[in-house]
């Protein structure tokens, strides 16, 4: 590793970025450069995930890995395919969440199918540091960053330097999703409806309904130089491991394009006649407020009881009522919600409830709403 000034000095910029207010986008390419210079690397892979369900919810490669695409769906039966230990959804749940393969002894052929399948011979590394975001509400993200088979292999020190840098990424992607909150452009077009498109058990895309393909190019606008099908591979990869338990969850992931539209994707096997599978249906659709708030309350990093109280007061619930529901007192009730109007930048319920709630939907005020209790079509 670089020296501990450079060391120490970009562990600090990093932590200044994290707290700049920064969207996604420009903290993550900004954070990654200041990175390289204590951990060099020849390419660099950064995600972002939904922390509620740890699935994929955009990409972003540099350096070599810049314009591949084709090996998403081998990459996503690797991380989501249940025969890794390192996948960053178990990185977050670890007591470090960084590993580097060779350290770890993980690099020897044998040991990880992701390194025998494809950091070796297909991209042609010889190592990969590995590091996840996290923080207390969950995983928002991870990095990798490969050296070539003749550089020398990240070392324990290195681990160790990223390690302490997890909640500083984790903060920068969670305040990345704040500053875009605001972000939606009114001349933004939407597909109507929720758009499906169907994945045979060769990973190849054989139907789409009409407005999927719009559905696509709002997730390829997510984020720079990443295939729009990375998640959509995530997903049905975690669809494929279902095995028809009733308390099974369909996987599921919140995604924010740039134009600031929230859109959920969920997958679900198809089974035929004879029992065969291989086939999963991913359903896209634009996120109604429900489904996004938990999101967005825990982009806030609101305590868990400061969530209980928000979430009552999204619901209408009056002080006393709050009070009765959660065992508090009225005036605990009333310092937890002082403390949630400081975190969020509001003076009061009504801005609140606007703020975390009505985000990208006010533009939509005019807009007719059907029997189902969403948007009508736009005419």
């Amino acid at each position: 590793m670089n020296s501990a000034l450079t060391a120490e000095r970009t562990r600090t910029d990093i932590e200044v970025l994290s707290h700049a207010g920064l969207g996604v986008d420009d903290f993550l390419n900004e954070s990654l450069a200041a990175l390289s210079r204590v951990l060099p690397n020849v390419a660099a892979c950064i995600g972002t995930h939904d922390p509620m369900t740890d699935m994929l919810t955009s990409g972003r490669k540099f350096g070599d890995l810049a314009l591949r695409n084709a090996e998403d769906p081998l990459f996503a039966i690797l991380e989501y395919g249940g025969e890794e230990t390192t996948a960053f959804g178990d990185l977050a749940r670890s007591e470090i969440p960084a590993v580097a393969m060779q350290a770890s002894g993980l690099g020897s052929p044998g040991a990880s199918a992701r390194m025998d399948r494809l950091i070796r011979p297909v991209f042609g590394y010889g190592d990969e540091l590995r590091l996840a975001f996290r923080d207390e509400a969950g995983l928002w993200g991870g990095i990798a960053l490969f050296r070539g088979p003749a550089d020398p292999a990240y070392d324990a020190q290195e681990v160790a330097w990223a390690s302490r840098l997890s909640e500083a990424f984790a903060r920068g992607v969670r305040i990345g999703i704040l500053a875009q909150l605001t972000s939606r452009s009114l001349l933004d077009t939407t597909a109507d409806g929720p758009a499906v498109v169907v994945i045979d058990s060769h990973d190849e895309v054989v139907r789409m309904s009409i407005g999927a393909q719009q559905r696509l190019l709002q997730l390829g606008a997510a984020a720079d130089s990443t295939d729009p099908l990375g998640t959509v591979y995530a997903l049905v990869t975690a669809a494929r491991r279902l095995r028809g338990a009733s308390d099974e969850r369909v996987p599921r992931a919140r995604v924010r394009t740039r134009s600031g539209v929230w859109l959920i994707l969920h997958a679900s096997p198809l089974v035929a006649r004879d029992d065969a599978r291989g086939e999963v249906v991913v359903t896209i659709e634009e996120a109604r407020p429900s489904e996004i708030v938990d999101l967005v309350v825990s982009a806030f990093a609101l305590t868990p009881r400061e969530r209980d109280v928000t979430a009552m007061v999204l619901r209408g619930a009056e002080t006393k009522e709050i009070a009765t529901a959660l065992h508090l007192s009225a005036y605990t009730v009333q310092d937890h919600l002082k403390a949630v109007f400081d975190k969020v930048g509001v003076r009061s319920r009504r801005q609140l409830v606007t703020r975390i709630w009505l985000d990208q939907y006010l533009t939509r005020a005019d807009q007719p709403v059907g029997p189902s209790g969403w948007y009508l079509p736009e005419t």
